[in-house]
């Protein structure tokens, strides 16, 4: 049973594995893609907090753990209702584990084009940029990054 719970656990958290919106971090499938490369100037840089999307995952190991270290305590009908409880503890525990964890720093990037429209991209806050400096604006079509 024990095994079972752990190999679980280990499932659900590798599934909440998010891609990065980094102008540095390419996922397999970007690789080798053309992309169109425009050059732009940066008008100003505003600090944002990017959410990742629930996983699910907190609530669900949070009652697996719960509902486990419960059924411990006590014996028969005590035992079943005890690990109940302890799941539902642990699933609201966790949940608001992974509502804590799942903010990261960002950067709102506003551009200028070349033709003087403005552009503003979000991404991980992973590279300095500066009011003024020339930036290149690569885009595949649906998504766009702003790097040097």
């Amino acid at each position: 049973m024990k095994a079972l719970v752990s190999l679980a656990l280990v499932s659900l958290l590798s599934a909440c594995a998010v891609a990065p919106n980094s102008g540095s971090v390419y996922s397999a499938k970007q690789a080798q893609n053309e992309q169109t490369v425009r050059i732009a100037t940066v008008e100003s840089i505003r600090e944002v907090r990017i959410a990742k999307s629930d996983s699910g995952t907190g609530t669900l190991a949070g009652a697996a753990l719960g509902g486990l270290a419960g059924s411990t305590v006590g014996g028969g009908n005590g035992s079943v209702a005890a690990g109940l409880l302890g799941a539902v503890a642990g699933g609201l525990i966790g949940q608001n584990v992974e509502a804590k964890n799942k903010l990261r720093p960002g950067l709102e990037i506003t551009v200028r084009l070349a033709g003087g429209d403005l552009r503003a991209i979000t991404q991980d806050a992973d590279e300095l940029f500066r009011p003024g400096e020339q930036v290149r604006l690569l885009s595949d079509g649906r998504k766009t990054r702003v790097t040097h």
